[in-house]
């Protein structure tokens, strides 16, 4: 299908307000921004016929590729039945069969129940607005504190933002934000008083936001006994690492400690639909239980809760796990990456190369070390440079992220990490 680029680009500038995006620099006449089309397994097209492999999973959603087959059929199949209905009040067979499924998935742990929203944000959301109410009407009212870790990003609803660590998500709304401590490490917390704590968050495993870093082993034991000890609710926020991205299902999974609320979205539907979830045990359900005077009901929900077309994609997203073995065909995957990685860490500008399962970050820095000034925007360059050798991704600041969809071959890989030298050797060479 032939598009108009020109006239695209031109609408897109006099209307759209792009997310995390200077609009100033966007809107600027030299600004061509790519216009994204068409997509085939890891790859995308633009509207002019070029093919970039999907460096970053379109923002970390996209599990087995664009245009699978089998999400399509689901697709089609739910909405020759129906696209929508209402969750509130009324329930559906592809809701119901969603949650029974993710629970299936948690062997060993305790989560029981499944609350239905839109994305990520609100999957913490939830958890966090559950976790403030459970106390307080189960006799803790001081109870409505949460600890999170320095540098963590969990989202950008208010009370997700108030979680996270990083000033530039949260320091402009902390006027009207939940109370929050934030701690570097587990060590941090023999100073805390439990008593008034509700819940302690942590994306299991390794930092998204904060630039891939990556937790130290056993950490996520340390703090489900500090949480037991302290009737703390654990909340673990799995939206970039849950569906395969860290070699299992759930990054909780490794070490086999599990939360009390396990917060999925992202990869939930394969990259397809909005869909988010909170699972929590059958303790915290039946802490809103009661008659309507009592009022311990959760008010709170979406339009769009337990969306079919959301939840059938969902399935169709699980079925392909198991019929395509896709965790077992992507171990040898992340032992390839991880080779191919190391042969980065010989660039004099590669500071640190970060990784957990198949999620990358590859640090530049300046030769001595010292880091970039930020205004320079040289993770941009970088990431522009690579796109010219065909892969599409997004830095956080100097860290080139590299999160590829799970359907990669070898070759697919080769590209991107070649793609990333090449980038990293331009853009830093011409800075020498």
């Amino acid at each position: 299908m032939p598009y108009d680029t020109a006239a695209v680009i031109e609408i897109d500038k006099a209307h759209v307000w792009h997310p995390f995006t200077q609009m100033r620099e966007w809107m600027e006449p030299g600004h061509q921004p790519l216009v994204l089309v068409a997509g085939c397994g890891p790859w995308l097209e633009d509207s002019l016929g070029k093919r970039y492999l999907d460096g970053n999973s379109s923002i970390w959603t996209n599990i087995h590729g664009h245009n699978h087959p089998i999400l399509n059929q689901a697709l089609r199949e739910q909405l020759n039945q129906v696209a929508h209905t209402s969750f509130l009040g009324f329930t559906n067979p592809t809701a119901v069969e969603l949650a029974r499924r993710l629970v299936a998935m948690l062997p060993g742990s305790s989560l029981r129940r499944v609350f239905f929203s839109d994305d990520g944000s609100t999957a913490i959301e939830v958890a966090i607005k559950m976790a403030v109410q459970y106390f307080p009407q189960n006799g803790h009212p001081q109870k409505i504190g949460f600890i999170s870790f320095e540098n963590a990003y969990h989202g950008d609803t208010l009370g997700a933002s108030s979680l996270g660590g990083i000033s530039i998500f949260r320091d402009r709304f902390k006027s009207h934000q939940f109370p929050v401590t934030r701690i570097g490490s587990t060590e941090s917390l023999t100073a805390i008083d439990g008593s008034r704590v509700a819940g302690l968050v942590i994306e299991p495993l390794i930092q998204g936001a904060a630039g891939m870093r990556v937790w130290p082993a056993g950490m996520l034991k340390t703090l489900r006994g500090w949480c037991d000890e302290n009737d703390v609710l654990l909340i673990f926020d799995e939206v970039m690492t849950g569906f395969g991205r860290t070699g299992k299902y759930f990054a909780c999974q490794h070490e086999e400690v599990f939360p009390d609320f396990l917060a999925i979205a992202k990869g939930l539907t394969g990259g397809y639909l909005p869909l988010g979830a909170t699972l929590t045990t059958e303790e915290v359900f039946n802490g809103f239980l009661g008659s309507p005077a009592e009022v311990r009901t959760f008010f709170y929900g979406h339009s769009y809760c337990g969306n079919p077309l959301g939840c059938a994609a969902a399935l169709a997203n699980l079925a392909i796990f198991e019929k395509e073995r896709v965790l077992e065909k992507l171990q040898p995957k992340i032992e390839y990456l991880a080779e191919r990685l190391r042969g980065l860490e010989v660039l004099p500008n590669v500071k640190e190369i970060r990784r957990c399962g198949f999620i990358a970050g590859i640090e530049v820095a300046q030769t001595n070390g010292d880091q970039f000034d930020w205004r320079d925007q040289v993770g941009s360059q970088i990431c522009l440079a690579a796109r010219g050798h065909g892969l599409l991704t997004r830095p956080i600041g100097d860290v080139i992220v590299l999160m590829l969809p799970l359907c990669v071959s070898q070759g697919e890989i080769d590209l991107a990490v070649d793609a990333i030298r090449k980038g990293i050797t331009e853009v830093c060479g011409r800075r020498d």
